[in-house]
């Protein structure tokens, strides 16, 4: 398959592998399309360990965690102090909300500012595909520190090491309530059987042992079976995380608590695991990475996300074949990405999620959000920041998002933009840094005859090629 010309090379660089063309980048792409890509994949070392919980999170969930407790149990107890504690439940809360908020809004702005807009995509396919969504309050404000402790250190790494690091994170054990699942025959479940804790119910939680397996290695279709799934939640249980009722410091530190592991070997897709407590949960994380079954799930939804809703066979093979050729290094997988002929194809296939629209319209006029509110239209298009709707994560395809009310609800956004955002510039100027050689003769002209600058803005966000890449 021949690659197109240069010029449309480089559009579909920052328009397809990127989140859309900042003023000048296409240009700068023109002289090495891939390798301006390329460049972007290289591991960087990391800057020292990062918190799972930065200690101001972690203060912050333990001020409302408490407040919360107290007002609760006042509650309960028909106790008219409940009234006054709720002033500070509120203030605790406020103050989580703000930090939500600062995450959701700094994440927004590095997509829109960023350099490196294939790095960023790559590394929002990861948090999505390993999705800590929609959740209670509590849960919602791990998600920020989840995605800089555990996604996007290891994006460019091995696969096993971005798979160990999101597993034991805080936020997916809260998520999917790993840190209350004890092994039926453990230490801790035989001691409150026989004591005055009798009555309150322990138990196996198979809910992240479900969602590795069916979601974050082999797929659904890997051949695993439900004796598969119980089993390797009984080799789970001890892994946990410090509560919030811990010492600041402490809080959100992953940990194993061998008194609530279940004892004796496991045996999970065929292979028996002597080893036990910690290193059995480990083991069998590592050997999941390196089943061919998830080479090849994950190299199809790599595919799907960059290409085409039904991506190029031909293009999953190379994907595929360079995942098992490296033991899953994830840098040379997307290079395996970059340099595949399929990727290139003319033809925009894949219909932007809101919040690439929304990412893609602020770098085309060198542009970003500055206030939680600019991100607002989001949750009325259905794409809420850190909510998705389960742990499959936020749909790629079309028929999401493509649909009637989406549309006129990117419509009613850019025709407010639009006029705010164009200033003194010339939009079609705008449509030739922001499309290049992906700009249509007919957009050209609308653009052009436009009544107004926000007129013609407005007629290049909802025109169909900005609309895809």
């Amino acid at each position: 398959m021949a690659l197109p010309d240069r010029d449309l090379q480089a559009a579909i660089a920052a328009t397809r592998f990127g989140l859309g063309a900042r003023p000048d980048e296409i240009a700068a792409a023109q002289g090495d399309p891939q390798g301006f890509l390329l460049a972007q994949t290289r591991r960087k070392a990391a800057s020292g360990q990062i918190r799972a919980l930065p200690l101001e999170r972690a203060e912050a969930l333990q001020n409302f965690r408490q407040a919360q407790a107290a007002f609760l149990k006042a509650n309960r107890q028909q106790d008219r102090k409940a009234r006054d504690l709720q002033p500070e439940v509120n203030a605790a809360r406020t103050v989580l909300r703000d930090q939500i908020a600062a995450d959701v809004l700094e994440r927004a702005a590095r997509g829109a500012t960023t350099d490196a807009g294939f790095a960023e995509r790559w590394a929002l396919f990861w948090a999505n595909h390993f999705s800590v969504g929609a959740g209670n309050f509590v849960r919602t404000a791990t998600i920020g520190p989840y995605e800089a402790a555990a996604i996007r250190p290891h994006v460019f790494g091995r696969f096993a090491d971005l798979l160990a690091a999101a597993e034991t994170h805080p936020a997916m054990l809260l998520y999917l309530d790993q840190n209350g699942s004890v092994g039926p025959d453990s230490p801790l479940a035989q001691r409150m059987a026989r004591g005055k804790a009798a009555q309150r119910q322990v138990g196996l939680n198979e809910n992240l042992a479900r969602e590795i397996l069916e979601l974050h290695t082999v797929g659904v279709n890997g051949g695993y079976t439900q004796a598969d799934v119980t089993e390797f939640a009984r080799a789970l249980t001890g892994l946990t995380f410090r509560g919030f009722n811990a010492p600041a410091e402490e809080v959100g530190e992953t940990y194993f608590r061998q008194i609530a592991h279940q004892p004796g070997p496991r045996s999970v897709m065929g292979v028996v695991y002597e080893v036990e407590g910690e290193a059995q949960a480990l083991a069998i994380l590592k050997d999941l990475a390196a089943r061919p079954q998830t080479a090849q799930f994950i190299s199809a939804k790599i595919a799907r996300h960059f290409v085409a809703d039904d991506p190029p066979p031909a293009l999953v093979a190379r994907l595929e074949a360079a995942w098992r050729d490296t033991d899953g290094a994830l840098d040379q997988v997307a290079a395996a990405l970059i340099t595949a002929p399929e990727a290139w194809a003319p033809e925009p296939a894949k219909f932007k999620t809101p919040y690439e629209f929304m990412i893609s319209s602020w770098r085309a006029v060198g542009d970003a959000p500055r206030r939680p509110a600019d991100l607002t239209m989001l949750t009325a298009m259905g794409h809420r920041p850190f909510y998705a709707p389960s742990p499959e994560g936020w749909p790629d395809e079309a028929a999401a998002w493509a649909t009637p009310d989406g549309v006129i609800k990117r419509l009613v956004w850019t025709q407010d933009y639009a006029p705010r955002a164009i200033g003194a510039a010339d939009p079609s100027n705008i449509a030739v840094e922001a499309l290049g050689a992906r700009l249509s003769p007919a957009t050209a002209t609308a653009v052009a005859r436009a009544e107004s600058r926000g007129e013609g803005l407005a007629l290049l966000l909802m025109s169909p090629e900005f609309q895809r890449r």
